[in-house]
C-alpha cells in the first residue's frame, strides 16, 4: 500500500489551495485524491490496533471504523444538504465491493492461480444477508413510490428501517463474538496479515491525526462539488455513486484484490461481501440517525434504477459465491456490470 502515500502530496495541494481561493473543481481533485492514501492510513491504523486488542475487540474496531473515511465525508455532505450525493454513496459502496472490487479480485486471482477455492459456507451466509438487507434498503422506496402522500410516514419508516438494520448488525457482532471452539481458518489468516507491526501509541496517533485530516479535506471537497459538477458537466449522483465510494475505499479494494493474487481468496471474499454488508447495516442506518441531529432528515428512499442495479448485482455475487469456486471469466463479467452501470450512471440526471 506504499505506493498510495505518494498521494499525501495533495494535502498540502488542498489545504494551501483553500486558503488561496483557488478554483473550486482544483480543490475537489486535490482532496480526493488526498483523502486516497488517509483511508488508507486510517485502515491501517485500525488493524494494527486490532492485533494488539484481541480477535474480540479487534473485530469490533475494525467492524465499526472499517469505512469511517466514508462516513466521513457523507457527514459533510449530510452538513451540506447534499442527501441524493449521499444517498448515491451508499448505493454506489455496495456496488463497487460487490462488482468492482470482488470482479478484480477474481478476474487477476484466477489469471494467476487458476481456478480458485474458498468456503462456499461462509461466503454464501454473507451473500444471503447482503440480499436481506439490501431487501430493508429497498422496502421504504417501494413504500414511497406506491403512495402519494408520504413525507412523513416515509421518514418514520426509515427510522424504523434503520433502527431493524443497526440492531441485526450488532445482534451478528455479538453472534460472532460469542461463538466457541477454535479459531476459524479466516480469523487466523487476517490476524496473520496483522501482525502489530506498529505501537499501540503510534495506530492511535496515525488513528486520530488520518481522521482529523480526512475530516478537513472532506469540508473541502464536499464544499466544491456544486461547482465541480457545474463545471465538469457530472451530477451530483454520479459523484456520489462513483467518486466518493473510490475515493474512500480504494485501499481496502486494494487489500482485497491483493489477498485474491496471492491465492487467498477467501480473505477476499470476506472482504468485499464483508465490506458492502457493513455499508448496508451499519452506515446506512448510522446516516439517517445523525442527519436528525444535522437538521437535514435523510430518508432510505432510492431512485428506481438503484434498487434495480442493487438487486441485480446482489444476486450475481451470490451466484459467484454459492459454489465456493471462482475464475477469471467470472471475474470479467462482474466487471462488465459495473462498467455497464457505471456509464448509465453518467448520463443518468435524477
Amino acid at each position: 500500500m506504499k505506493y498510495l502515500n505518494v498521494l499525501l502530496i495533495f494535502i498540502p495541494v488542498a489545504i494551501l489551495g483553500r486558503f488561496l481561493g483557488w478554483p473550486p473543481t482544483l480543490l475537489f481533485v486535490s482532496s480526493a485524491l488526498a483523502v486516497i492514501p488517509l483511508a488508507g492510513i486510517l485502515g491501517q491504523a485500525t488493524e494494527e490496533l486490532a492485533a494488539h486488542t484481541g480477535p474480540r475487540l479487534g473485530g469490533l474496531l475494525n467492524a465499526t471504523l472499517g469505512n469511517a473515511a466514508e462516513l466521513i465525508i457523507t457527514l459533510f455532505a449530510i452538513r451540506a444538504g447534499l442527501l441524493d450525493l449521499v444517498k448515491a454513496s451508499i448505493t454506489g459502496s455496495i456496488l463497487g465491493n460487490i462488482l468492482l472490487v470482488m470482479g478484480f479480485s477474481v478476474l487477476l486471482g484466477g489469471i494467476k492461480n487458476g481456478e480458485q477455492r474458498f468456503d462456499r459456507t461462509h461466503a454464501s451466509v454473507n451473500a444471503t444477508q447482503l440480499i436481506l438487507a439490501v431487501l430493508a434498503l429497498v422496502i421504504p422506496s417501494l413504500f414511497f413510490f406506491a403512495h402519494t402522500e408520504t413525507a412523513g410516514p416515509v421518514e418514520w419508516l426509515s427510522l424504523g428501517t434503520a433502527v431493524a438494520m443497526i440492531t441485526i448488525y450488532a445482534l451478528g457482532l455479538l453472534f460472532a463474538f460469542r461463538r466457541t471452539g477454535p479459531e476459524p481458518e479466516l480469523a487466523a489468516e487476517t490476524h496473520a496479515a496483522h501482525k502489530g507491526r506498529w505501537s499501540v501509541r503510534r495506530a492511535v496517533a496515525l488513528l486520530l491525526l488520518s481522521t482529523g485530516f480526512i475530516a478537513w479535506l472532506s469540508e473541502i471537497l464536499v464544499g466544491a462539488v456544486e461547482h465541480t459538477t457545474a463545471t465538469l458537466g457530472l451530477s451530483e449522483f454520479f459523484i456520489g455513486i462513483i467518486v466518493v465510494p473510490l475515493v474512500g475505499n480504494v485501499a481496502e479494494h486494494a487489500v482485497a484484490v491483493q489477498t485474491a493474487w496471492k491465492n487467498k481468496m477467501e480473505l477476499s471474499m470476506a472482504v468485499s461481501l464483508g465490506s458492502s454488508l457493513q455499508v448496508a447495516l451499519f452506515v446506512a442506518p448510522l446516516l439517517v440517525f445523525i442527519s436528525l441531529l444535522l437538521g437535514h432528515p435523510l430518508t432510505l428512499v432510492f431512485n428506481q434504477f438503484e434498487l434495480i442495479a442493487l438487486f441485480g448485482a446482489v444476486l450475481i455475487a451470490t451466484f459467484v459465491a454459492q459454489d465456493g469456486e471462482s475464475n477469471w471469466l467470472e471475474g470479467a463479467q462482474l466487471l462488465a456490470v459495473y462498467t455497464i452501470l457505471g456509464l448509465a450512471f453518467f448520463y443518468l440526471r435524477v
